[in-house]
């Protein structure tokens, strides 16, 4: 999958590259034992002036914050600075590093200096977040390349149009291995996933074969409103479904029996919490909607 977006670079506008690109990479994590795979990386390429780096850079940082909060992770900044060996002028890192360090004490939030771990084109920030266990991976990155646009000889007219200057290239991912985000977000919920990401949002299941009818109608208008839902129509008895239906992690148990087909309503159970309240299908709905606009 690959999109772009494009602007002009000049002025107070830029240049951004994104996309999802495959790269082949190795590790063995947690529930995904592989050795060799192909990965899918969210990765951006923003291309700016020399002026704007602090600005987008903190965007970015924004950016990884704003989602980062979303999935319930702690994370921890690393500044990254110039190694060994390395491409370009000692000059130009130290712009780049200077660059870093006032987005980063803008930003507001506590960071480190990782002296000497900086790619051998730029410098980076390196961003570890800390899962419910507390073990801490390496997902997002930022890097500042100032050698790429200088290899390339990458030009684009200043604002006055009467000189050529060369852009600077901020390389972002925020996911990292779209994959490998995966398989931490799963030992992080531990199975359990919130109710905005979960692949098992809910499930009806109907006290008794008179009331499967109106199961599958409840089923049948959770999937039209935008929702993943099952519908448990076996023979079983209602306790054995709900016992299965927490065991499959399913976030909302909809019991339905005569009663209920007869209100038009539902008994919601929420997972892991043994009380029920009776709900009508357009109250659950919206509640559905307040729970996936506040990513619950």
């Amino acid at each position: 999958m690959n999109f772009l977006v494009l602007w002009p670079v000049y002025s107070d506008e830029y240049f951004f590259v994104s996309h999802f690109s495959y790269v082949y990479t190795s590790f063995s994590f947690c529930c995904v034992k592989v050795k060799h795979f192909f990965s899918v990386q969210d990765d951006a390429h923003i291309f700016c002036r020399e002026d704007q780096i602090k600005d987008e850079v903190r965007g970015v940082l924004d950016f990884i914050d704003y989602a980062y909060k979303i999935f319930g992770f702690t994370y921890e900044l690393k500044l990254s600075t110039r190694p060994e060996q390395f491409l370009g002028e000692v000059e130009t890192w130290d712009k780049a590093e200077a660059a870093l360090t006032e987005a980063l004490n803008e930003f507001g939030k506590a960071w480190q200096i990782n002296e000497g771990d900086g790619a051998f084109y730029g410098p980076k920030i390196d961003i570890s977040v800390s899962d419910a266990l507390n073990r801490k991976f390496q997902c997002a990155t930022l890097q500042l390349d100032f050698q790429l646009p200088d290899r390339f000889k990458l030009e684009f007219s200043a604002e006055d149009e009467t000189k050529l200057e060369r852009p600077v290239m901020i390389h972002r991912a925020i996911l990292g291995s779209v994959e490998r985000m995966f398989a931490i977000l799963l030992e992080h919920y531990k199975g359990k996933w919130p109710f905005w990401l979960s692949p098992r949002q809910a499930i009806v299941c109907p006290v008794s074969a008179k009331s499967v009818d109106y199961a599958k109608q409840v089923r049948d208008r959770i999937h039209q409103a935008g929702y993943y839902a099952d519908a448990d129509i076996t023979d079983r008895k209602i306790q054995k479904k709900v016992r299965e239906a927490q065991l499959a992690q399913y976030n909302y148990i909809l019991v339905v029996g005569e009663e209920e087909a007869n209100t038009g309503q539902v008994s919601v159970r929420v997972r892991d919490i043994a009380d029920h309240s009776v709900m009508s299908i357009e109250s659950l709905l919206q509640h559905f909607a307040d729970e996936t606009a506040a990513f619950h």
